[in-house]
């Protein structure tokens, strides 16, 4: 019997550490009691200029020093991606309990998310391009402008949670990152985007009937994973466990938002299935709303339809009314709804959906 429980237990896969890099705070301490007081974090953009532009709030990182994560050498070598995301690896390790040594760095993964990259240095590095030509452009920083096959945050863990099943690590580290630019953040007003879009007040305000676009943010959240059996035999603390997943689209104009629930639906029956839970088993759902008229609408009416047959249904929040929209923010949510299954509560701001418009 303690065979196949070992046996079941190396493939069931847990949260033992996180790491952040967040506009609420660095570190999941800070992190955490800012989140569950409902702290927001958006404000006038600092860090450029957003005069040229109708939108003037984002969520930005600040009070973040990289030489308290990383040796002063690499320092000037790194964008502002990757200091985040090296500081939020070291504070998720450090934070598992676990010191990578010669034995088992071929045994530790990462997997990252990320939408777009170090925007700000693409455009240094294009701005030194077009002004003064190819000879002008710093060889350090092209490295820094490739996303290298960038995913979302969400597929990262899930795929971290499959390569420590078949055995291909012990452990794996996967989030997301994104950064705010001049770049970035014009190019999403230009898009609309952002609040506030068509009109009225300059806010983030998921499934509000007064939401009008989202506010953008920047972050990095990432998460120690590994099997059930690994923490057990480490004594490591236990956020929570990883149980399934699920993927899933709805075809849609590359310059449009879905507005059918179609590919939600999917993907959270996936999820549900291969966790082996029904509807009426779901108690909370971290919610992806971000405070856009389509989405936060059709995510609404899903979760409305997914769970019609329940007597009682789950709470619903979503973190971006404090952090913005990064759209890689699916390892700061990740790491917030493991802070909330470990503590048992729920930041701020939370409903039940039942017919929203």
């Amino acid at each position: 019997m303690d065979n196949d429980r070992d046996r079941s237990d190396s493939h069931r896969i847990v949260v033992t550490g996180l790491g952040l890099v967040t506009p609420l705070g660095v570190g999941k301490d800070e992190f955490s009691r800012r989140l569950f007081e409902g702290v927001c974090a958006i404000d006038t953009v600092k860090s450029f200029d957003t005069s040229a532009v109708l939108s003037h709030l984002g969520a930005e990182v600040r009070d973040f020093t990289p030489r308290d994560f990383i040796s002063v050498k690499n320092l000037r070598r790194m964008d502002k991606t990757s200091l985040m995301t090296a500081a939020s690896a070291r504070m998720a390790l450090d934070d598992a309990g676990v010191t990578i040594n010669a034995e088992n760095r071929d045994r530790i993964g990462i997997l990252l998310g990320t939408s777009f990259g170090a925007t700000d240095v693409t455009v240094q590095v294009a701005d030194a391009l077009m002004g003064e030509g190819p000879s002008s452009v710093n060889p350090i920083l092209v490295p820094n402008t490739v996303t290298h096959f960038a995913v979302s945050a969400e597929t990262a863990i899930a795929y971290a949670v499959s390569e420590i099943k078949r055995g291909a690590a012990d452990f794996m580290l996967a989030g997301g990152v994104d950064i705010l630019s001049k770049f970035y953040y014009e190019s999403m007003e230009k898009f609309h985007g952002l609040s506030p879009d068509k009109g009225g007040e300059e806010g983030a305000r998921p499934f509000d009937m007064l939401r009008n676009g989202y506010v953008v943010g920047e972050g990095c959240g990432i998460l120690c994973l590994e099997s059930l059996s690994s923490a057990r035999n480490r004594g490591a603390r236990i956020y929570c466990e990883i149980t399934g997943s699920g993927m899933g689209s709805s075809p849609t104009l590359p310059t449009e938002w879905p507005k059918n629930t179609e590919g939600i639906l999917r993907t959270c029956r996936r999820a549900m299935n291969n966790a082996g839970v029904a509807p009426g088993d779901i108690t909370t759902v971290m919610a992806a709303a971000n405070g856009d008229r389509v989405l936060d609408a059709v995510e609404a009416r899903a979760y409305d339809e997914l769970f019609d047959v329940c007597e009682q249904k789950p709470y619903v929040t979503s973190v971006k009314g404090s952090l913005g929209e990064s759209f890689s923010s699916g390892g700061i949510r990740a790491c917030a709804l493991a802070l909330s299954v470990e503590k048992g509560w729920l930041p701020p701001r939370n409903l039940r959906i039942s017919g929203f418009q």
